[in-house]
């Protein structure tokens, strides 16, 4: 499995932005009101994802008092961290594409609440997909210098 490119992560947030803002843009006055409980949600997947990746990093690296960590669960931890790093920009750009329409709507209060929720979810999707990245790094196997010796 190949890294993930930030920029590839990028351009998927400014494309899906681009699209949620002409989409949300036509059909603002049929949404409902915007749930703020995205914010919570994806900070705490940040932090469960990026506590995993510190402690996955601990057990490749041997660290005194870790145990070794089964080869296929560090293929698992990347898999998900692949996934979550995608998702994350998915969502990133639903939430900036909406806080963009709400954003000269500011002077009116729904709007206004809508465009603190969308940008407290766009930037917890950010914080998503850092945590994924990092995660993503930490089940990387590390190069020994036995490794390297030419045979």
């Amino acid at each position: 499995m190949r890294p993930t490119r930030p920029g590839v992560l990028a351009g998927i947030v400014v494309v899906v932005a681009l699209a949620a803002w002409l989409l949300v843009r036509l059909i603002y006055t049929d949404l409902v009101i915007l749930p703020w409980t995205a914010v919570p949600t994806v900070l705490l997947l940040a932090i469960g994802e990026a506590y995993s990746g510190w402690m996955i990093k601990a057990r490749i690296d041997r660290k005194p008092g870790t145990k070794p960590v089964e080869p296929l669960a560090v293929a698992r931890m990347a898999a998900l961290a692949k996934a979550s790093a995608y998702g994350g920009a998915m969502f990133a750009g639903l939430f900036a594409g909406f806080a963009l329409h709400t954003l000269h709507l500011f002077a009116k209060e729904t709007p206004r609440v809508e465009f603190f929720i969308a940008t407290g979810s766009f930037l917890s999707c950010v914080a998503l997909i850092a945590a994924a990245l990092f995660l993503e790094y930490a089940c990387r196997i590390p190069k020994d210098s036995e490794d390297q010796s030419p045979k």
